[in-house]
């Protein structure tokens, strides 16, 4: 019994540890190559619209993309935080009838826009 008890201790310190960060397991996805391809970029966008079918890493990013917004990336690892500046910058500057459509589910508001605008125009100078 006490062996058991001790278990469920270890796997539940576990599990609530690796609840305060997102997966890496997709961090190596190369975000230039579905930046670079407009067939790739929009398969993500339309899994995140519930307009298309969801890879693996998309429904990972659809499933945790609201979180993060709210929480500055806080549980991100640093190549998610700079994939998605990337891809976010990428959209607003290229895309941005995808972005618009993106932001009317995400950020309806404006608030997260206003912000990682300002981030970029902060990097700028």
């Amino acid at each position: 019994m006490k062996v058991f008890v001790t278990l469920l201790l270890v796997s539940s310190a576990a599990i609530l540890i690796n609840a305060d960060k997102y997966t890496t397991k997709y961090d190596n996805v190369d975000v230039d190559t579905i930046i670079k391809s407009d067939r790739l970029l929009l398969n993500y966008v339309k899994c995140l619209l519930n307009t298309g079918k969801c890879t693996t890493d998309a429904a990972e990013l659809k499933r945790v993309l609201p979180d993060a917004l709210q929480t500055d990336c806080s549980k991100c690892s640093e190549v998610q935080k700079k994939g998605s500046k990337k891809i976010i910058r990428h959209l607003i500057d290229n895309k941005s009838e995808w972005y618009s459509d993106l932001e009317a589910i995400y950020d309806k508001d404006g608030t997260y826009k206003a912000k990682y605008e300002k981030e970029i125009k902060d990097s700028k100078n």
